[in-house]
């Protein structure tokens, strides 16, 4: 069994300010040894946490670490024209010297929808387009490209990615199409809330869909909830959180061990705590959770 990989998010409570505080969260997962953080897409105001760009928080992120990976948790692609994802990832890519994680998915709010003028029931489409036109001028110089919603002739990206082929792609969501979408298209795929039953019914559909060998050539993560014992919670979790109600490090090492036999390798703790409490919960991860981890 791999090691898993621990990443934190910097949301859902993390103020954004002067940008200082993020940085801060950031250089501070990197001195204790995470593998990744994440930062999600929304346009307008949730009233949920960070509402940024992932792309522009990430940079700023790649410039205050030297070694952390930058997942972008998630992008909504059908925001982004596909040749302007394309180079917006590529030049992340090349800044942060090949750590950036392009984590994508469909998107789902009407009002960011109609606010960027992209029909809702169009995102499946465009999202395939979109990563299809982004893969096409990873590889080629210059690239020839025929989609729905895409035409490229003899196109040279701005900046090519360091890394061959384009930064890694996971495709987030837990429907059929996709998971044929991280099959057709992605490195890895992203799930959220999933436990280890729950992992192992991806992977059975997975290889139903693809074949085990292309179905196992995949990625498997994660995010995940989890409020450290002690700590005043900022907003209510999304279904069952690590640990339980009422997390111990043993049973948050536990389920993360389940999650890392299930198939897991990479796995992004979500910390519904108070801006304050932020420092505090990864330092309770990292001395007293991943120490019992197999």
């Amino acid at each position: 069994m791999p090691p898993l990989r621990l990443g934190v998010s910097l949301q859902p409570r993390w103020p954004l300010d002067d940008g200082a505080g993020a940085l801060r969260a950031a250089r501070r997962a990197e001195d204790l040894g995470f593998d990744h953080v994440a930062v999600g897409n929304r346009l307008l105001d949730s009233g949920f946490g960070l509402d940024t760009d992932p792309l522009v928080l990430l940079a700023a992120v790649a410039g205050a670490t030297t070694r952390l990976r930058l997942l972008t948790s998630v992008l909504v692609a059908p925001y982004y024209p596909a040749l302007v994802l394309a180079n917006q990832a590529a030049t992340l890519d090349v800044v942060s010297g090949g750590r950036l994680v392009l984590g994508v998915g469909t998107g789902w709010n009407p009002d960011e929808f109609a606010a960027v003028g992209v029909p809702a029931r169009e995102r499946g489409a465009r999202t395939d387009d979109h990563l299809a036109a982004a893969r096409a001028l990873w590889t080629r110089r210059p690239a020839d490209f025929d989609g729905p919603f895409t035409t490229l002739r003899a196109a040279r990206l701005g900046v090519p990615p360091v890394t061959a082929g384009g930064p890694p792609v996971w495709v987030g969501g837990h429907s059929d199409a996709a998971l044929r979408r991280a099959l057709r298209f992605g490195d890895g795929w992203y799930g959220t809330g999933v436990d280890a039953a729950g992992i192992t019914d991806v992977r059975r559909r997975l290889r139903g869909l693809a074949g085990t060998a292309d179905a196992d050539r995949l990625t498997l993560a994660t995010a995940a909830f989890l409020t450290p014992p002690g700590l005043p919670a900022a907003v209510t979790a999304p279904g069952r959180p690590l640990g339980g109600a009422a997390p111990t490090a043993a049973g948050v090492a536990a389920d993360l061990t389940r999650l890392a036999e299930a198939g897991v390798t990479a796995c992004t703790l979500w910390l519904p705590v108070a801006a304050e409490h932020v420092e505090e919960a990864m330092e309770w991860i990292a001395t007293e959770v991943v120490p019992r981890l197999a």
